[in-house]
């Protein structure tokens, strides 16, 4: 069973599947992870991320690491033969338990191909969100290399699988609408090259309800340009500044787990209580699997689809869709002519005009639109000038806010506000 039947498999039985972010360099300790992984109280799915120099095809400096005993903070892939990484997965990896590959990188092929070689076919990314946030490789040269690797996957053969990481971008204070449209156009960038097994992204944000206009407007979107496709959603557990406390994180974690369950997505990246201080332990992550599946609990939330985050991001789309037929290009010209602008993002290709506000509610909006094409169609409020005050203030929302509430009520902040 591929890794999108698997996850169906499982959302048809109610079950929210629930993944960690896990690498270890050395194969033993990296079968350990997905063992304790697969063993868990949780319906799971494995990961083998990897380390920041493949992330940069930077492989002398993995073989230097490997052969002088250096820590990395992954596992990679392209260093280490197939034959090396198929035996660490013998007998863990299957049906009953697929895993996927997660990298961050602009220039993937050798993972893509170390990977294949591997067995392993479902994996994630995009020309946008894994080039913006993570390098200086221009845009134009990003989409290239992910049209390539979309290739490669589509001629492996099989039911390859492919994740937007587009609903991420930056992890935090940029307005879900963007993150709603770079996710759908990702997964329509896959779609036209061959790909039918998708998943695409979303964030967890700063407030419950706007999250859930969010999924909604990004469930439509997809229906509407990806119709011979078969996709499900994920949501990532908050990418920002994480809550300090024990409490404020497993509490800001089970409001993703119910954000999941209220949207009806099938997938949940989690994060750990160790998130603000160090790399998580194994222990630490199999803790983060096993609260979030206790806490996928709830019921599907009333959402009208036709919201304020799907007409801004619907605009969004419309632009790039209508700035050139080949829609790796017309990404291109998009980014080029500010139609798509992340807000604080300082890749040379980003215009870097649009900025963003939080309201007293926690709502994400825009205060300055730059060349967005959502003038007459965003609730658009300017602010003032942005200071590094008020920057670090936004930033730390979240986190000030939930271990705030653990302090003052921890047993509130244990059993996960979900307001």
């Amino acid at each position: 069973m591929n890794f999108e039947a698997f996850v169906a498999r499982q959302h048809a039985a109610g079950r929210l599947v629930v993944q960690p972010r896990m690498g270890f360099a050395d194969p033993g300790v990296m079968r350990d992870g997905l063992a304790a992984t697969k063993r868990a109280d949780a319906t799971t799915v494995g990961t083998i991320t990897l380390d920041s120099y493949t992330r940069v095809c930077d492989t002398d400096s993995v073989d230097h690491a490997l052969r002088n005993g250096i820590p990395l903070n992954g596992y990679p892939i392209v260093n280490h033969p197939p034959a090396v990484t198929r035996r660490m997965l013998d007998g863990i990896e299957g049906p009953d338990f697929p895993v996927q590959v997660r990298h961050g990188s602009a220039r993937p092929a050798d993972i893509f191909r170390a990977m294949i070689a591997a067995g392993l076919h479902a994996t994630e990314g995009g020309p946008v969100s894994y080039c913006l946030p993570y390098s200086r490789t221009p845009l134009d040269e990003a989409v290239r290399n992910w049209e390539h690797c979309c290739e490669l996957l589509v001629e492996a053969g099989g039911r390859p699988h492919l994740e937007t990481f587009g609903g991420c971008m930056l992890g935090q204070l940029c307005p879900p609408s963007e993150l709603v449209a770079i996710s759908v156009l990702e997964a329509l960038f896959f779609y036209r090259k061959g790909l039918r097994s998708i998943s695409v992204s979303y964030a967890q944000q700063t407030n419950l309800g706007q999250d859930q206009e969010a999924v909604a407007a990004l469930r439509r979107l997809c229906a509407e340009l990806l119709p011979e496709a078969t996709w499900h959603v994920v949501i990532y557990a908050y990418m920002g500044m994480y809550p300090r406390t024990p409490e404020g994180a497993m509490s800001l974690l089970g409001n993703a787990a119910r954000l999941a369950v209220s949207t009806g997505s099938e997938r949940l990246i989690v994060k750990t209580a160790a998130e603000a201080h160090r790399i998580p332990t194994v222990p630490e992550n199999v803790s983060a699997l096993e609260h979030a599946g206790a806490s996928a609990t709830g019921r599907l939330a009333t959402v009208e689809s036709d919201n304020q985050v799907y007409r801004e991001a619907c605009a969004l789309v419309d632009a790039v869709l209508n700035s050139h037929a080949d829609l790796g290009r017309a990404i291109v010209v998009a980014f080029k002519r500010g139609l798509l602008d992340v807000p604080y993002c300082l890749h040379p290709d980003n215009a870097g005009q649009a900025r963003s506000r939080l309201d007293a509610e926690g709502r994400l909006g825009w205060s300055e639109l730059g060349s967005l094409p959502l003038r007459g169609v965003a609730e658009h409020a300017p602010g003032g000038r942005i200071t590094s005050s008020t920057l670090m203030s936004a930033l730390s929302y979240v986190q000030h806010t939930h271990d705030t509430r653990a302090l003052d009520h921890p047993m509130t902040a244990i059993g996960g506000d979900s307001r």
